[in-house]
């Protein structure tokens, strides 16, 4: 007890190491964290996740993830090419990822609790050599 009660300096910054370490870990496992290219394609091949792009129609038209739905934030709420499963797991896209946050967040509060943006966004998406497909 004299040994702790000594060096109660170590002891603190032993714990706040420790605590640091531990905490990338624990906030990526919270359910709101945005989700790697590699994460969002094993939800897709293994839970068959929905990828919903939530960018305007031009920008969609131009280039956007393989098999995306395109549902503009704009017009996210009570859109009807939401899926009616709200346990499915949702990946959703825009051009660097920050539209696809806000989104994530609409949509937990609409009851898709696994609503996840994909970090990055299809930025991230092109530079991991996955496939991307052009309407225009």
């Amino acid at each position: 007890m004299n040994f702790l009660l000594d060096n109660w300096i170590l002891l603190l910054a032993a714990v706040t190491s420790g605590g640091l370490l531990l905490w990338p870990a624990l906030a990526k496992s919270s359910q709101g964290a945005a989700l790697s290219t590699q994460d969002a394609v094993r939800l897709i091949n293994r839970e068959k996740a929905v990828l919903i792009d939530v960018c305007e129609p031009e920008e969609f038209a131009k280039s956007h993830v393989a098999g995306a739905r395109n549902i503009p934030l704009s017009s996210l709420e009570g859109h009807k090419s939401l899926p009616s499963n709200k346990a499915l797991p949702l990946v959703l896209v825009c051009q660097s990822g920050a539209r696809a946050a806000r989104a994530a967040g609409m949509l937990r509060k609409l009851g898709y609790e696994k609503a996840q943006p994909l970090a990055g966004g299809l930025n991230a998406w092109r530079e991991a050599n996955l496939p991307i497909e052009k309407t225009a």
